[in-house]
């Protein structure tokens, strides 16, 4: 069986973001990470691994060269290889773009299985799962809380709206699960080591038969045109009272679910 798990590099969520003089992310200029979506993708796949025999885990990104980051912490989870597309046409990409890049990658690999995050912690369009679906031709299963595999079949549970639904779809598939899908594992020092001497390779979109004029930043379907900070907001307690000053924040943030 083989699992391709979907990756990226992101910058940090509590990092300061610059952006060069086309208003793209200046990646160099931040500092990124493995975001927190894919690593439960990982821990699913991981998961799917240890209950079937011949499962193999490729850990797949998209970006610039500090993207193999992503890779190597993936393969420190427990990945079994990693392949990165690196191509400087590459830059500026949209979802539609993104969708057809991983697609093209996806076929060359060969899977049974596709699983992702939700959402990139950047754009957070939540589309891309459904678009590489939709390339690939085969069904799509998005936002599962729970997912287990059974021959040529995978079940996903997922709550939409406050209702349950149990959905099932024949291999190959492209699922995308939520934070609630399983506590990712943390990566032991040894598997750290062992990242550094695991496979990555490298792909152009030459490899991947793909035209430059397909991607990049002048065949997004968006573009961006102004970058503003938002306003900075204060919010004040009434009362003087410390002890019913905490009670009314514990009330609002329980309110509306952040604790």
């Amino acid at each position: 069986m083989k699992i391709v798990v979907l990756t990226k590099h992101v910058p940090q969520a509590m990092g300061e973001v610059t952006y060069a003089d086309d208003l793209t992310v200046d990646r160099s200029a931040v500092r990124c990470r493995l975001q927190d979506g894919d690593e439960y993708a990982v821990e699913q796949a991981l998961r799917i691994a240890a209950r079937r025999l011949d499962v193999q885990v490729t850990a797949l990104t998209m970006g610039p060269a500090g993207a193999v980051a992503a890779l190597r912490s993936a393969l420190a989870l427990g990945a079994d290889e990693g392949v990165h597309v690196l191509d400087d046409a590459l830059h500026g990409c949209d979802a539609p773009a993104t969708s057809l890049v991983l697609a093209a990658a996806c076929r060359r690999l060969g899977f049974d299985l596709v699983l992702c995050g939700t959402a990139s912690a950047d754009g957070a369009m939540s589309v891309v799962p459904a678009m590489l679906a939709e390339r690939l031709a085969v069904p799509a299963l998005c936002q599962c809380d729970r997912l287990h595999t059974d021959e040529d079949r995978v079940h996903a549970h997922r709550d939409a709206g406050g209702t349950a639904e149990d959905l099932t779809a024949t291999m190959p598939a492209v699922l995308s699960v939520t934070d609630r899908s399983g506590e990712p594992r943390y990566p032991r020092f040894e598997a750290i080591a062992e990242a550094r001497h695991k496979l990555v390779r490298t792909w152009t979109l030459a490899d991947l038969g793909i035209d430059t004029r397909r991607v990049g930043l002048t065949a997004a379907a968006t573009a961006v045109h102004r970058v503003t900070r938002p306003a900075p907001r204060t919010a004040t307690v009434p009362g003087t009272d410390p002890a019913e000053a905490a009670t009314r924040i514990a009330d609002f943030l329980t309110e509306r679910q952040f604790l």
